[in-house]
């Protein structure tokens, strides 16, 4: 029990830089992802945008 009293009194969490980084790097994965997939995501573009304008 005493755990657990001491885990919710806990108080030290993570700082600014902690974040940034995380953010970084979740930045460079968007990055990564959008270079590998960026034929794919240009043709499904261009496939909805004929559907739209054929329609």
């Amino acid at each position: 029990m005493t755990k657990f009293v001491s885990f919710f009194k806990d108080e030290s969490g993570a700082s600014a830089a902690e974040y940034a980084l995380i953010l970084a790097i979740v930045g460079v994965g968007i990055v990564a992802a959008t270079g590998v997939l960026r034929d794919s995501i240009a043709t499904a573009m261009n496939t909805a945008s004929s559907s739209i304008t054929a329609s």
